[in-house]
């Protein structure tokens, strides 16, 4: 268990969760992450709450949520305030999204079954031919 004060080196961090310095130097940048300031080596310090928070990062995008939208909800979070409303929100909006997918690929599946099966009858080679399985309409 962490102490609370305790604060630990971005290379610690990496370390201990996984995640490439680069990347948390990256969230960082984009402002998921606060340091609790540098060693006077100019080492990123942070508190031990980051592992909660890029786990958090972590799940979110697994979730299809974008960077972006993670910061929505952390902004809200370190308002004091919990982001299940805009987390509900946009899990909605992902489904919508996924359901479009799956209408698409459905659509490109039966396109794709179609030229195959026409497509074990082929022409003879022609220079002006690719490939007539691609190219017939």
């Amino acid at each position: 268990m962490f102490v609370q004060n305790e604060s630990k080196l971005i290379g610690s961090v990496a370390k201990e969760s996984g995640i490439p310095i680069k990347t948390i130097r990256y969230y960082e940048e984009l402002g998921l992450l606060k340091t609790m300031g540098r060693t006077e080596g100019g080492y990123r310090l942070f508190s031990a709450d980051v592992f909660t928070r890029l786990n958090f990062i972590k799940r979110a995008q697994n979730l299809g949520m974008s960077l972006s939208e993670i910061r929505e909800f952390l902004e809200v979070h370190d308002q004091g305030d919990l982001p299940c409303d805009q987390v509900q929100e946009k899990l909605r909006d992902k489904l919508v999204d996924i359901d479009r997918q799956i209408q698409q690929l459905q659509i490109l599946k039966q396109e794709l079954e179609r030229l195959l099966v026409r497509g074990q009858v082929l022409p003879e080679n022609s220079a002006a031919t690719i490939c007539p399985i691609i190219e017939q309409i």
